[in-house]
């Protein structure tokens, strides 16, 4: 079992920087692949970046050279570094974690905001 805890998140001014942690506690989060997904107002949650246990990474096109996700296995920590925050980047992201036998885990969520 794995409990995910995100912070991080707050209100960002266009072009700013934030970033985004995920703390697991339990067992075995080396072998989990971790992600983040978010979900703004009126939307449904979509993925926006991902990596798995041996440390590739995934992004979506619209975060592709903004945003690095990132591991730290000594600290169960996973990272969401995000660059020139853009409005379309407003909303609660989510950490997700997923081993190969489909034990699925979500956190509660952190709200990114960018406004001017």
């Amino acid at each position: 079992q794995v409990h995910l805890v995100e912070s991080g998140g707050g209100l960002v001014q266009p072009g700013g920087s934030l970033r985004l942690s995920c703390a697991a506690s339990g067992s075995g989060f080396r072998m989990y692949a971790m992600g983040w997904y978010r979900q703004a107002p009126g939307n449904q949650r979509e993925w926006v970046a991902s990596i798995t246990s041996g440390g590739s990474t995934h992004y979506k096109d619209s975060v592709k050279g903004r945003f690095t996700i990132s591991r730290s296995n000594a600290e169960n920590t996973v990272y969401l570094q995000m660059n020139s925050l853009q409005f379309e980047d407003t909303g609660v992201y989510y950490c997700h974690a997923e081993n190969s036998s489909g034990s699925l885990h979500w956190g509660q969520g952190t709200q990114v905001t960018v406004s001017s």
